[in-house]
């Protein structure tokens, strides 16, 4: 994260605090951000175990892990990368956090990685990986870039170059925002992101096909009564979608015929969530039995550790 202000400071403060003294407790009891106590859903179709420590990040290079994605190529592996003041990189780790490899993107610029997500094109049959640069802590860019690789099928662990990415150039209906959450629906093929630093935050649409010549525009298609979304995921079959903050995670089931839009317009339900210092990184497993979070190093130079949320 660029340029970290005087309130990001105290609310990673706080989130620290609330570990050492935070039990895991049901979402009826707990009022999420701007969620009235009317609007919390109960666990009434999905319940959550305690979090299992699934292993502790073994390589100091990845210290400020912004986004997270389940590989559709490499089997248990996890592609992740750094925000601002990385190169233009993703690293393979395993279900262990254990690190595989680093891919470089030759043709891409980090400016502020902030999220990552991976579709599968229905007609060309290719597994994308999407590389969100949407960080903008002072809304100031007159544009934002999602870089789209094919995602490599890693059979050595070597690390490796991808020499050309697409580029998805685009920029807000309602003029520039700071985000770090990007969603790819599996179903319809758009992206949506979900922007930060709002009382209420926004969902953005760029609708599918792409354009990597013009510049395109993510129209505004929500208001949302949270703040602070750092990251999310939808799961590979489309039916779940997770949205994190610093300290809450919201799941919302979709159900059938309904749009991304229609289906974050309900009542979330609340997953019981062990805070992480600045924890950012979100996504479902492959077969959507789990979720992973996994931290950015901090301020605090606490050691990353890689989290799995198991459905009962």
């Amino acid at each position: 994260m660029v340029g970290c202000n005087i309130n990001n400071i105290v609310l990673r403060l706080v989130t620290l605090v609330s570990m050492s003294t935070m039990t895991l407790v049901s979402c009826s009891t707990v009022n999420p951000g701007n969620i009235k106590e009317d609007q919390i859903v109960a666990f009434d179709t999905v319940r959550f175990k305690t979090a299992v420590q699934a292993g502790i990040l073994n390589n100091k290079a990845i210290n400020e892990a912004s986004g997270m994605v389940m590989s559709m190529q490499n089997k248990n592996a996890f592609w992740t990368h750094n925000d601002s003041g990385d190169g233009s990189k993703i690293y393979l780790i395993n279900d262990k956090a254990e690190y595989q490899l680093t891919c470089t993107i030759s043709d891409a610029i980090n400016r502020d990685w902030e999220d990552i997500a991976i579709w599968k094109d229905p007609i060309s049959g290719k597994n994308n990986i999407f590389i969100a640069d949407i960080g903008d802590n002072q809304a100031s860019y007159p544009f934002y870039t999602i870089y789209m690789v094919e995602e490599p099928s890693v059979s050595l662990l070597n690390d490796i170059t991808i020499s050309k990415s697409n580029k998805i150039k685009f920029k807000y209906s309602d003029g520039q925002r700071d985000a770090e959450s990007l969603l790819s629906d599996p179903v319809s093929g758009d992206l949506y992101i979900v922007t930060k630093r709002e009382v209420n935050v926004s969902l953005y649409k760029i609708t599918y096909p792409f354009s990597y010549t013009d510049t395109m525009t993510a129209e505004k298609v929500l208001t949302m009564p949270f703040s602070y979304i750092v990251g999310g995921d939808i799961s590979r079959d489309g039916s779940e979608i997770l949205l994190k903050t610093y300290q809450k995670i919201y799941y919302w089931h979709r159900k059938l015929g309904k749009t991304i839009t229609e289906t974050l317009t309900e009542n979330p339900t609340e997953i019981p969530y062990n805070p992480e210092p600045q924890g950012e990184a979100i996504c479902w497993s492959s077969d959507g039995k789990s979720f992973f979070t996994l931290s950015e190093e901090s301020p605090f130079k606490i050691i990353p550790v890689l989290y799995r949320y198991d459905k009962e």
